[in-house]
């Protein structure tokens, strides 16, 4: 049975290394391992975890499968590192985690961004009511959507 609850600190790493295997694909999509998800240290993610929530799924044996990580700002929840491991993806947890987060911080505004080269993620987060209202070059070959929900 899979079960998505807030993350400890003691999840941290466990999740740090999830990061690294999950976003091989979006490295993949540019044909370069240098994209911010596969460079982040331990400490920034206990920076994110303190300033928000850090979410993880976990299968029956206690291994974590998935997490996402957010937080408010203002009036918006920014929403980020949605991630689920590789053999267990397009089966709805990427889904279920994303409707969680929101459910940890109800009726607000919630912001997320993805590669414009990451048609699954952007079908995924359209299909659950997030809308395009921005796009941003960051480079020659990386451009990011911005996706919000009101």
């Amino acid at each position: 049975m899979i079960t998505i609850k807030k993350a400890e600190k003691k999840d941290l790493k466990e999740i740090l290394a999830l990061q690294y295997l999950a976003y091989q694909s979006e490295a993949k999509l540019f044909g370069s391992m240098d994209i911010p998800p596969l460079k982040q240290t331990i400490e920034e993610v206990f920076d994110e975890y303190e300033k928000g929530t850090v979410l993880k799924s976990v299968d029956g044996a206690g291994t974590i499968i998935g997490s996402v990580r957010a937080y408010r700002e203002n009036e918006t929840v920014y929403i980020g590192k949605l991630m689920v491991h590789p053999s267990m993806q397009n089966q709805g947890l990427g889904t279920k985690l994303l409707l969680a987060m929101e459910q940890e911080y109800p009726n607000q505004r919630y912001e997320l961004f993805t590669s414009t080269k990451s048609i699954s993620n952007i079908r995924l987060y359209e299909k659950l009511g997030y809308k395009k209202y921005k796009e941003e070059a960051v480079s020659e070959e990386l451009q990011f959507v911005y996706l919000e929900k009101i």
